[in-house]
């Protein structure tokens, strides 16, 4: 996200979409990264999104940043944080995409907003989808490995889309089809389970 004003509206679009879905996934780290950008001068932020060149907002997001990198990596309580921050994620990629659009008009600017939640939904959505899937592993690995990734994508995402927003919106919409195929075999083995479930029940119910 470069300065929304000098910008032709698509690479706003564009890295609008990777900056949403960054959020979907921490939004913690986005904020503290789309801060840290633009208090060095690497990212001059549109008017409506000033408040996050605080270092207050800097500052709180980089301890709640480090306070979800340590609660997303221990297994079961991921899932009631992560469900939690559906109310946190998808309100403030809102915000972000509301406060970055604040230049257009109010109903370009109130589509971006849609949008820009919608975007983090998926992800956000996505990501617990899949730790429920992988949470009942014995091991403590494949959690953390997905919380990592998903800390490292949010960062980067959030700081390719200022210097190369289509490519950092390729990427995102990549990761989102990729969510939409996971989830729906998460979906498919979660039932399988729950019918062979059913089935182990009748049959001792009948013997």
């Amino acid at each position: 996200m470069l300065d929304a004003v000098k910008i032709p509206p698509q690479e706003l679009a564009a890295g609008l979409v990777a900056v949403s879905f960054a959020a979907g996934l921490n939004v913690y780290a986005t904020v503290a990264t789309l801060g840290l950008l633009a208090h060095f001068g690497v990212l001059p932020l549109p008017s409506g999104l000033e408040i996050l060149n605080s270092w207050w907002i800097i500052g709180a997001s980089g301890v709640l940043f480090l306070v979800e990198f340590f609660a997303d990596k221990v297994p079961a309580f991921d899932l009631l944080w992560n469900a939690l921050h559906t109310f946190v994620r998808v309100p403030v990629a809102a915000f972000l995409a509301y406060g970055a659009t604040s230049h257009l008009s109010p109903e370009k600017q109130m589509l971006a907003t849609i949008v820009g939640g919608l975007i983090a939904l998926a992800a956000h959505g996505g990501k617990t989808a899949i730790r429920a899937a992988v949470t009942p592993s014995p091991e403590p690995i494949s959690n953390m490995s997905l919380s990592l990734g998903e800390d490292a994508l949010a960062v980067f995402l959030t700081w390719f889309a200022t210097t190369h927003p289509y490519a950092a919106a390729a990427i995102a919409l990549v990761f989102l089809a990729i969510i939409i195929v996971l989830v729906r075999w998460v979906v498919k083995a979660l039932r399988a389970l729950f019918r062979g479930a059913e089935g182990e029940l009748m049959h001792s119910a009948k013997a």
